[in-house]
């Protein structure tokens, strides 16, 4: 009997699949440095550099006639050495505004300006460690300056009345109204757990029946790089989910999501762009004027949390932040008000 492999091991086969094509795109030599990260690192980051590599030698093609004149495939590692550090500030200025293989604009800001520099200071630290290259000019180059964004949540009322829209449907048109009734269930319970655990959208889909655990009031997730841990959920969660697993159970699922928890119109595992959509969907309604995704809901759940108990370590616990830094750089506001708040806290003389 075929064994049945969970979604993130089919997650990984397929990102895997996908990475192969990928690579075949690139110079033959970008191989060794595909499996030499191999150890260190998900799937879904090496198929980020994929394309940030793919982007970076299209750039090298369109700058350069020698090398535009030979497929990308022959291009040889060699060339690398040639380059200085003009040559990747030249590249960092092309990120800001450059055409795709589509010939669609494609604009970087800050953000992605600095992923694909990264990923090349990543890809010519491999060579040049492994004394395949003996110039080594990405490492040179200062990445650059990130500007804090705001970090964007829903107020505590604004919880309220999501969730009362997801339940009710009342600023619905009458076509999402007719569709409403039919999901209305399984969106509170999604809903519900993301803002009360504050899980990862990928964790939220990837969740199967069995994964709940009702009795110590807990679910079990994937974090990402695989690690399994168990994430606790209060009694809201729990009555959202109880309900919608009347209905859960009465369905029959298409082979394949036979142990999905979330399942779709189609009765398939939800996807994660259906869950991004369907937040959208409910909370352009109650706030128009701020762009809610599940990680904001995610961020939303952080700041209660910190709110709550003003332990920044319990909150990167729970959120799963491997460096409790992170979490303070998402929160440092939140952190500043607290010391705020304590300058008079404390009394020198009695009143």
């Amino acid at each position: 009997m075929k064994a049945t492999l969970s979604y993130h091991q089919q997650k990984d086969i397929e990102n895997v699949k996908h990475l192969r094509e990928l690579i075949k795109e690139l110079p033959h030599f970008c191989g060794d440095f595909f499996r030499g990260i191999e150890p260190r690192t998900s799937s879904r980051t090496r198929i980020a550099y994929a394309y940030d590599l793919k982007v970076f030698f299209d750039f090298l093609q369109k700058e350069n006639p020698v090398i535009g004149k030979i497929d990308m495939k022959e291009i040889p590692l060699d060339f690398l050495n040639t380059l200085r550090v003009v040559d990747i500030e030249e590249y960092m200025e092309y990120l800001k505004y450059r055409f795709n293989d589509r010939d669609q604009e494609v604009t970087n800001k800050e953000r992605g300006i600095m992923r694909k520099i990264s990923s090349l200071k990543s890809f010519y630290n491999y060579y040049y460690r492994n004394e395949r290259l003996q110039n080594n000019p990405a490492a040179l180059i200062q990445l650059p300056k990130l500007h804090e964004k705001e970090i964007i949540r829903l107020d505590v009322d604004e919880v309220a009345l999501l969730l009362d829209e997801v339940e009710k449907g009342e600023s619905l048109t009458e076509k999402q109204k007719a569709y409403h009734e039919k999901t209305k269930v399984r969106d509170l319970a999604l809903l519900t757990l993301l803002l009360g655990t504050g899980i990862r959208v990928s964790e939220c889909v990837g969740l199967d029946l069995n994964d709940i655990d009702f009795k110590n009031g807990g679910i079990r997730i994937h974090r990402k790089g695989g690690k399994e841990v168990t994430v606790y959920f209060g009694s809201e969660v729990e009555d959202a989910l109880l309900d919608y697993l009347e209905e859960r159970n009465q369905m029959i699922a298409e082979e394949g999501s036979e142990n999905a928890l979330f399942l779709s119109m189609q009765r398939k595992r939800i996807a994660v762009r259906s869950v991004e959509n369907l937040v959208k969907k409910y909370s352009r309604l109650v706030t128009p004027l701020k762009k809610i995704t599940p990680h904001k809901l995610r961020s939303t759940y952080g700041t209660s949390l910190y709110k709550e108990t003003g332990d920044i370590y319990l909150v990167a616990d729970v959120l799963g932040h491997s460096d409790v830094n992170t979490t303070k750089k998402h929160y440092a506001a939140l952190e500043d008000e607290r010391r705020r708040s304590a300058r008079n806290k404390v009394k020198l003389r009695e009143e």
